[in-house]
């Protein structure tokens, strides 16, 4: 069977995209430089959040994905980021290829809320690999490639802050149930309030939560 080694060696945030996506840079390598006519990829990415260190207004932010610092030791669990397809074309020995991963800035998503914490330094990311291999110098074998497959990468949290300036700059959202969003409109024309943001720093004061 042909064996595979994986390496991220680097990631952007597209530009072009019309909503949040990063693109990684993958290098595939085959075994004694065998010819692959396709690799059909799945790749599921994690946060390892125990292999890096957190300031003190990041460890705030993070206390409803972990709790406190002191439960830290058992808390601090991998947490999902994404799982997409890959389709890697024909090549012998070596390759590389774009791994296209689109994201969302949904404060209900639990990686969305990491990356959010954090102000600056990486990511430390786990992928891990599985799939079919399309092999052959001369004729066609399938291959499976198994989940034992894996690759380290440490992304720069600045690349998903710039990807997420791109989209929302200056402003993010949260997503809320339907009667709510429209007990808000209602409180909104009430009052005659001028945008939401207005609506919501007026709740917040309210409460005696204030914004400014």
């Amino acid at each position: 069977m042909t064996d595979f080694a994986f390496t991220c060696t680097g990631v952007r945030a597209d530009p072009y995209a019309a909503g949040p996506t990063l693109v990684f840079r993958l290098r595939i390598t085959a075994s004694d430089q065998a010819r692959v006519h396709a690799l059909a990829l799945r790749c599921q990415i994690r946060v390892e959040p125990v292999r890096r260190g957190y300031g003190d207004a990041e460890a705030a932010r993070l206390t409803d994905l972990f709790g406190e610092r002191s439960r830290w030791g058992s808390t601090l669990n991998p947490v999902q980021f994404a799982q997409v397809p890959v389709m890697v074309p024909g090549f012998t020995g070596e390759v590389e290829t774009d791994l296209v991963v689109p994201c969302t800035y949904d404060m209900d998503i639990a990686s969305t809320r990491y990356f959010h914490a954090l102000e600056e330094g990486e990511v430390p990311l786990l992928m891990l690999f599985s799939g079919t291999a399309f092999t052959g110098e001369r004729g066609f074998r399938v291959e499976p490639v198994p989940w034992d497959k894996e690759a380290t990468f440490r992304m720069p949290v600045k690349t998903w802050q710039e990807m997420v300036d791109q989209h929302f700059p200056g402003s993010g959202w949260i997503r809320l149930p339907r009667d709510t969003m429209d007990a808000l409109l209602a409180h909104r024309s009430r009052h005659a309030l001028p945008s939401w943001e207005a609506t919501v720093e007026g709740l917040l004061n309210a409460a005696g939560e204030r914004t400014r």
